[in-house]
């Protein structure tokens, strides 16, 4: 048995968790609603306050979407009730980050700043030289940091650009000059 996929998903108080034909959950909670089709093989009963996942048989393509749909569950129950929250920092003289509206506005060393909108459903904070990304679902909050990283990444001779708060850049040494 998978030992993740074998675990019951707790379901907290205030949410509510309900299984559609052709294995389509919808997790509702105090902070919203998500929706996820999962593997039809794997068959999901909801029973007295916990969601059990269970396999057919022991294929190994079987086994691996056991875990996975496990995890996916943990996570939708996670996001409705608590929610996700990533951290960036901006690093670099003269690199700075803005909130206009809806709009994280970068100013990163290129000859124009880069404006970027946030996606549906998440929302993005600036406190000084750091960006916190919030929302419901796991998988879009992490996608959104991972591009906002991408528009300037952390190199390894300074360590400007953009890093995620827990990241840890491996630095190396310069070039040194002829004697």
């Amino acid at each position: 048995m998978s030992r993740i996929g074998r675990l019951p998903v707790e379901i907290p108080a205030g949410v509510t968790v309900e299984v559609a034909e052709g294995n389509q959950l919808t997790v509702k909670g105090p902070k919203g609603t998500l929706e996820r089709a999962l593997p039809t093989e794997m068959e999901i009963k909801v029973e007295d306050g916990h969601v059990v996942v269970s396999r057919p048989n022991d294929l190994k393509k079987m086994k691996s979407l056991h875990g996975l749909t496990r995890s996916l569950i943990q996570n939708m129950v996670t996001g409705v009730n608590t929610g996700y929250e990533k951290k960036l920092e901006v690093n670099g003289v003269g690199y700075k980050v803005q909130k206009q509206g809806k709009k994280l506005v970068l100013s990163l060393g290129y000859s124009h700043p880069v404006e970027m909108e946030d996606p549906e459903g998440l929302e993005s904070v600036v406190e000084g030289n750091a960006i916190i990304i919030k929302g419901i679902s796991k998988e879009k909050v992490g996608q959104y940091a991972a591009e906002i990283r991408d528009k300037r990444r952390p190199e390894p001779y300074k360590g400007k650009g953009i890093k995620y708060a827990d990241e840890v850049i491996r630095r190396k040494v310069g070039k040194t000059g002829k004697k």
